[in-house]
């Protein structure tokens, strides 16, 4: 190990492999103490042991999280976290593909630790919106997959029945691009049974509990678990555990993870028919010819299954009540006994549930496997069961341990490549190793010939009786001489007494310990078979999700070879696993169980002490200490201990190795306990390093006396300096303040003299003031008398001759002002349509308040017209105009002031299909109306479009849309309207134009004023010259064939919708207007 300051407490240390003295004693007894720490980790080197607390712990905060990260493996205290960092940098930035592998018995905290584990490392990658979305998606895969492979048994009420390994991958910033998940061995024989106070798997109680009553009527299901025989007909309450919140948690997970919902119903309808499954019960009967058979007791549970899976309730009774056989050319069609009716009910109701899990475990990879084929590194995760010791032991407990010898093989022999890896890199000489192979077992069980699993599998494919008796004999004449392998016939052979292996047993010594195993139910769980009439009728369902995991049930495929057994199937994944283990830098978390009634910090020795034995921990430590104990690099290994060695004490500048050397050389370790390599400082003995440390702990002592003396030395000086400064300073400013208070009573007595001796200047200053202030005011009045007196004596001569010019003008002054300040005070409105002014009081000012009567008003106009907009004052130019124009020349003119100028009538901007029209122009658009062109041979009207740009004039045809007639302004020559109310008016054009020829247009528009009035300013600005108008009943047209002259006539017999036209001959036309 790399050593810390924290690893190295001799009562509790943080890595097992610096114990000393080693024995399992000191091993357990240093687990219990950092436990009753609440340290619940520990290091075996790089491994890190978990001991399950039954409680949460604080040490899981995202300021932890900051703690770990990027933090050196061994320089913090143990952590989980330690571990994940180190296998997600090395991942990250090494380029190696990691695997971490959790095992341990049930109870032991696995599940949680491959949680924390993902977790870490969801908070320590990037950051994004895309990121955090595959992130989540794989944290979200643990609740459905925990539902549905999970269940509580007698060790733990979150037990993992299944294993799970999991790949997350990652890009080359090591960013999570997605996953894919591998599973193992589904404990399905929970589904029909399991032990008294245990409970089948969580997914059936969160369903029965958290759906809503609509979903629990759509699924034919009731909310009592009592009612349901594979859950053993008892409560489902569990202390602790929310079955309705976990049941909306898998919901919501399953959103995120891209399940439909669809999908989900499916999901849920096929959980629902295992459960009701278990409730279909069977009856006996005899048929005909003696021989008996088994029919359906209660229908209703079998049709209510039908419904929800889509099938003929007959045909499922068929395939659960009889069974086809085939013998060559022939079928025969046997039925069934009660026990092989339940048999092959359960067998369903297993096959059914374990491939459902299959194909979840198959969706969930489809939403977060990486989709692109772009370089990826890759992080395992391994969370599968421990070894497993039970009083009575099966084929599930033989299957696990079998995996856990191809675990623990694969741990010694990287734990020693990884050893050696290291010696050669630093240039330490390699000592080879002695340690306990357990490949002799992992052959013993796996060989592809005479190992037990072949044997197995030869039994239950060999036609005859066959039974577990056979079997055990078969593994009896095998393997009498194996060293791994005894049963009662071996021990018999050689004369051993043994009354605690029973018969129909064998036992194996695994490295972990001596395991013996019950042959009953063998051959039938290995040969896990399922009645092809099951697998037919499951086909022909029309449930799209049963349908598609019995797809050897189509009739076209039907095969007559046997599938491959579990243990052939467990076999060759289990190589698949270790294939894919060896490709990765390991790394292990073995996770312990402290006491068996799951109590909140209880550590029960015994139990520990057993899980230490059978998870090889000593056999662990041992390994990692064949070689040197300790091993870190120079600089901290100087830093840490330089004050050892007046040398090096305390700064040393030169080489790190070089000085570790100077440092050890003065300590007089022996030779033969220290290793010098490329960059690290090798120690073989824990003795030596506690000594090391011991004595580091003494220097520190005496450095931090010599550093208190030291600081308590400066720390008197500086007192007694400060206090010397401050009794200088403080004699400074009482002196000081003596002198100030002298000095203002001496200021003051000086102010007092001066104050009097100035009093008395002034007093007599002011006296002298005052009597020459008296003379000259006594000299000024007699002056003032006398000019008075010789002013009055001059003026009365001339006082009568313009006294009267004076009042006179003083009076109309006075008036005026008075006048001038009312009207100030009663101005009239600033309305421009309020023409009220006030008279005038006195006749002499008529013509003034005529005048300002005139220029109030012309102020208030222009005030109004300063604040009209462009558009309203352009608006209310026009309206002049049309005044101007029209006003008593013209009755419409009168009722088109109602009627606001709005220029556009067609919507031009708003439909598209009038848009090319104003493209012809190519200028301003003045004005768009709809118009009426008369006919000049017939006189009657067509509709046109009319568009006035500010050099142009165009007709188009409003069907088409196409322009007719295209007018230059310039061309225009005058216009004639009537005087009536109608809106008839001709367009006369110049001969000269190049649509003259034509010649004059009689046009009737229903906004006649606005459309005269905007082509009189349009002209008027194009051209610089007013056009002329003409307002006249009788007026002279040009056409193609002559000149026409047109009479208007008022008649009540033309149309209230516009002017009547009739042709009066060849030279004549009468407009009828209304």
């Amino acid at each position: 190990m790399e050593g810390s300051s924290s690893m190295l407490d001799a009562e509790a240390v943080a890595d097992l492999v610096l114990l000393d003295p080693l024995t399992e004693e000191s091993l357990v007894q240093t687990l219990q103490e950092r436990f009753r720490r609440r340290d619940i980790y520990t290091y075996i080197g790089n491994v890190v042991i978990s001991v399950n607390p039954y409680q949460s712990l604080p040490i899981y905060t995202p300021e932890k999280v900051e703690e770990y990260r990027n933090c050196s493996f061994f320089a913090v205290k143990p952590h989980i976290y330690a571990i994940a960092d180190d296998a997600y940098r090395s991942l990250r930035d090494r380029d190696r593909d990691q695997c971490i592998l959790i095992t341990g018995e049930s109870g032991a905290g696995k599940t949680e630790a491959s949680k924390l584990v993902m977790s870490y490392v969801a908070a320590v990658s990037s950051k994004g919106e895309e990121v955090n979305k595959v992130k989540e998606q794989l944290l979200q895969s643990n609740p459905v997959l925990e539902a549905f492979g999970n269940a509580k048994t007698v060790r733990n009420d979150n037990s993992s029945r299944f294993g799970k390994y999991m790949d997350i991958e990652f890009d080359f910033k090591g960013e999570p691009l997605g996953g894919v998940i591998s599973n193992y061995l589904l404990e399905k024989s929970r589904i029909v049974r399991h032990v008294k106070g245990e409970r089948n798997f969580h997914i059936f109680y969160q369903l029965l509990a958290g759906a809503s009553p609509q979903l629990l009527q759509q699924l034919k299901l009731r909310q009592d678990c009592g009612h349901y025989g594979y859950l053993d007909r008892e409560g489902s309450s569990l202390p602790g555990m929310d079955d309705a919140a976990n049941f909306h948690a898998m919901q919501d997970a399953m959103r995120i993870i891209g399940f439909s919902p669809t999908e989900v119903t499916e999901l849920l309808q096929v959980t629902a028919v295992v459960l009701k499954l278990g409730n279909v019960q069977l009856s006996s009967s005899f048929q005909a010819s003696g021989m008996e058979a088994c029919s359906i007791s209660e229908p209703q549970e079998l049709h209510e299954i039908c419904e929800l899976i889509g099938l003929d309730p007959g045909r499922l009774e068929r395939a659960l009540c009889s069974r086809t056989v085939k013998a060559r050319d022939e079928t025969v069609l046997t039925t069934l006994t009660v026990p092989q009716g339940y048999y092959g009910r359960d067998a369903l109701a297993k096959n059914i549930y374990s491939r459902l899990f299959d194909w979840l475990v198959q969706r969930i990879n489809a939403s977060i496997q990486v989709k692109s084929d772009k370089q990826r590194k890759v992080m395992g995760v391994l969370d599968i069961y421990g070894f497993e010791i039970f009083q009575d032991n099966g084929f599930e407990q033989f299957i696990i341990n079998y995996c856990n010898e191809k675990l623990q093989q694969i741990f010694i022999l990287m734990t020693l490549k990884e050893e050696q890896e290291e010696y050669v890199r630093e240039g330490i000489q390699w000592t080879p190793v002695e340690f306990f192979d357990n490949s002799i077992i992992c052959n013993l069980i796996e060989n592809s010939t005479t190992g037990i699993l072949a044997m197995l599998d030869e039994e239950c494919l060999r036609p005859g009786v066959v039974n577990e008796d056979t079997f055990l004999t078969k593994l009896n004449q095998l393997l009498a001489t194996h060293k791994h392998y005894e049963s009662k016939e071996t021990q018999n052979a050689r004369h051993v007494t043994d009354a605690s292996l029973p018969p129909r047993c064998f036992r194996i010594h695994h490295y972990a310990g001596k395991v013996t195993y019950n042959v009953t139910g063998f051959i039938e769980k290995n040969n896990d078979l399922l009645f092809r009439d099951l697998s037919q009728a499951m086909w022909a369902a029309q449930h799209a999700l049963l349908r598609s995991l019995f797809p050897e049930g189509d009739p076209q495929k039907v095969s007559l070879k046997l599938p491959p057994t579990a243990g052939f199937q467990f076999k060759s994944s289990v190589a698949m696993l270790m294939k894919n283990l060896y490709s990765k830098n390991p790394n292990y978390i073995r996770c312990i169980k402290p006491n068996d009634t799951k109590s909140a910090m209880v550590f029960t020795p015994e139990l520990v002490l057993a899980q230490v034995r059978y998870l090889g921990l000593l056999e662990n430590v041992r390994v990692r200490r064949a070689g040197y104990a300790f091993r870190q690099l120079y600089r901290p290994f100087l830093q840490r201990y330089k004050m050892l060695n007046a040398q090096t004490w305390p700064r040393w500048d030169r080489g790190d190795r070089e000085g570790t050397e100077v440092l050890l050389a003065g300590l007089q370790f022996p030779a033969e306990e220290l290793a010098f390599g490329h960059t690290k400082i090798f120690i073989r003995s824990p003795r030596t390093l506690f000594d090391l440390e011991r004595r580091r702990q003494e220097r520190v002592a005496e450095l931090a006396t010599l550093i208190q003396k030291m600081f308590r030395g400066w720390r008197c000086r500086t007192q007694y300096q400060l206090m010397r400064k401050s009794q200088i300073l403080i004699s400074a400013w009482f002196r000081g303040h003596r002198q100030k208070n002298r000095y203002k009573q001496m200021k003051r007595s000086a102010l007092i003299l001066q104050a009097y001796a100035r009093g008395w200047k002034s007093r007599r200053l002011l006296r002298e003031l005052k009597s020459q202030y008296r003379r000259h005011v006594a000299a000024t009045t007699i002056a003032a008398h006398w000019r008075g007196y010789q002013a009055r004596k001059t003026y009365r001569k001339y006082f009568r001759s313009s006294a009267s010019t004076c009042l006179a003008n003083f009076i109309y002054q006075r008036l005026v002002q008075k006048y001038l300040v009312g009207l100030a005070k009663n101005l009239p409105p600033l309305s421009v349509t309020d023409r009220t002014w006030p008279p005038a009081p006195y006749r002499f000012l008529d013509n003034t308040n005529q005048e300002l009567k005139n220029i109030f008003y012309h102020w208030k106009c222009k005030k109004y017209r300063d604040q009209l907009s462009a558009s309203r004052r352009a608006q209310l130019q026009a309206r002049l105009c049309a005044s101007e124009l029209f006003k008593d020349k013209k009755t419409l003119y009168p009722k088109s002031l109602q009627q606001p100028f709005r220029g556009d009538y067609l919507g031009l901007k708003q439909n598209p299909k009038y848009q090319k029209l104003h493209a012809v122009a190519k200028d301003k658009l003045v004005m768009a109306d709809s118009v009426r062109k008369v006919n000049r041979a017939s006189g009657k009207t067509v509709p046109r479009l009319l568009l006035l740009t500010t050099e142009h004039l165009v007709l188009a045809d409003p069907k088409a849309a196409q322009p007719k007639t295209v007018l230059s302004l310039s061309d225009i020559r005058g216009i004639s309207v009537t005087r009536f109310s109608d809106g008839f008016l001709a367009l006369h054009l110049k001969e000269i134009s190049t649509v003259g020829a034509k010649g004059d247009f009689l046009l009737v528009s229903d906004h006649l004023i606005e459309l005269v009035t905007r082509l009189y300013q349009t002209f008027e600005a194009t051209t610089g010259q007013a056009l002329p108008l003409h307002i006249t009943d009788r007026f002279s047209t040009r056409f193609p064939k002559g000149d026409v002259s047109i009479t208007v006539v008022e008649s009540p017999k033309a149309s209230t919708n516009g002017p009547v036209c009739k042709k009066k001959g060849s030279n004549k036309m009468e407009v009828l207007v209304y």
